[in-house]
C-alpha cells in the first residue's frame, strides 16, 4: 500500500474520501468505518484483547505513538465495558475527527474556511493529494479481486479491503460480487483474524456492524 505509514483508520479514512464531494466524506457511515479501522488495528497490535466479547485494553500503559489510536485506547479504558459492536459506533464521530484534523496536519487534507450564506463562518475539508486515496483504491481493489493469494496478503491491508467492502465504501462498483467476489471476502477476513488470539471474534463483530451500517445507508458515489 502506499504510504505505509499512515495508520489504517487514517487509509480508511482517505480511502472513502470523494474527490469531488469535500465534507460529503463526513458521514455517519464514514464514522463507523474509521472508528471500525482503528479497533481493529489496536486489536492487531495487541493492544485491546477479546474478553468473552467484551474490547477490553491489554494494560493500563501501553501506547502506540499514535495520537488517533491512543485516544481511542484511553477512551476504551475510561469507560463501562462494550461489546465491539457497540465500540463501532459509539462516539465514533471523536475518532473521525481525529483522524481528519491529523491528515490535515500531515498534508493529506486541507482545510479551507468559507462563510455560509456569506455570513456564518464554516470549514471544508478537501483533498490535497487525491492520488493517494486513488492508488488507495486501486490497492484495495486489486486486493480483493486478486491474484495474489489471501494468505500472502498482510494482515493491515487485508483489513483494509475487507472493511471498505464490508462498509460499501471507496471502492468501484461491483469489486466483491458474485460467489468469487464473497469467497475472496471470507479468505481475506480469516486472514485478518490470523493476527492474534481471539482476532476471530473481534473481525466478525467489527465486520458485522461496518456491514450492517451500509446495509442501511444508501451507497456512495464511489461505489
Amino acid at each position: 500500500m502506499p504510504n505505509g505509514s499512515l495508520s489504517l483508520p487514517a487509509r480508511l479514512c482517505l480511502l472513502a474520501w470523494d474527490p469531488a464531494g469535500s465534507d460529503a466524506a463526513d458521514t455517519a457511515r464514514v464514522h463507523h468505518l474509521v472508528r471500525a479501522g482503528a479497533l481493529t488495528e489496536l486489536a492487531q497490535r495487541g493492544l485491546l484483547t477479546d474478553d468473552e466479547g467484551i474490547a477490553t485494553p491489554a494494560d493500563l500503559d501501553s501506547r502506540t505513538g499514535d495520537a488517533v489510536l491512543d485516544g481511542l485506547l484511553e477512551l476504551v479504558r475510561e469507560s463501562l465495558p462494550h461489546r465491539w459492536r457497540t465500540w463501532v459506533r459509539l462516539h465514533a464521530r471523536v475518532t473521525f475527527d481525529a483522524v481528519r484534523e491529523q491528515l490535515v496536519a500531515e498534508g493529506y487534507l486541507r482545510a479551507e474556511k468559507k462563510r455560509v450564506l456569506g455570513v456564518f463562518p464554516s470549514v471544508e475539508y478537501v483533498l490535497a493529494r487525491a492520488a493517494v486515496a486513488r492508488a488507495l483504491c486501486e490497492e484495495a481493489r486489486l486486493v480483493l479481486r486478486g491474484p495474489v493469494p489471501a494468505g500472502e496478503v498482510s494482515e493491515r491491508d487485508a483489513a483494509l479491503a475487507a472493511l471498505a467492502a464490508a462498509a460499501g465504501l471507496g471502492l468501484p462498483e461491483g469489486t466483491v460480487s458474485g460467489a468469487r467476489g464473497r469467497d475472496r471476502f471470507t479468505e481475506l477476513a480469516r486472514r485478518c483474524a490470523s493476527a492474534a488470539p481471539g482476532m476471530r471474534k473481534v473481525v466478525s463483530e467489527v465486520w458485522d456492524a461496518v456491514s450492517d451500517e451500509s446495509a442501511r445507508a444508501p451507497a456512495s458515489a464511489r461505489g
